[in-house]
């Protein structure tokens, strides 16, 4: 659900679960993403600084900075320049759901 052009953090999916404090947890189900038979924005979720914590499960790391820069999202030394302006808060703006 994560828009094209945003971002959002392991630990703000975490809190929009209901699990506030389990963004490891959620990192590991973005893991296992990957083999899912439809296509997961993983690219999207960065860690809570808009560093490119799971680049390596990519299997190529330079790739998910690829992906982000395709949608527009400016990355330098593996971060997200502007953190804030791409942020998308699942807790805000999915409040109907």
């Amino acid at each position: 659900m994560i828009p094209y052009g945003r971002v959002t953090s392991y630990g703000a999916i975490a809190a929009y679960l209901g699990s506030k404090g389990s963004a490891r947890m959620v990192g590991w189900a973005m893991n296992a993403s990957f083999s899912a038979k439809e296509d997961i924005p993983a690219h999207r979720v960065v860690n809570r600084n808009g560093m490119l914590t799971g680049k390596n499960h990519f299997g190529d790391p330079s790739l998910m900075q690829q992906l982000l820069e395709n949608e527009g999202i400016e990355v330098k030394n593996n971060k997200i320049t502007d953190f804030k302006k791409y942020f998308w808060d699942p807790v805000k703006e999915l409040q109907d759901y």
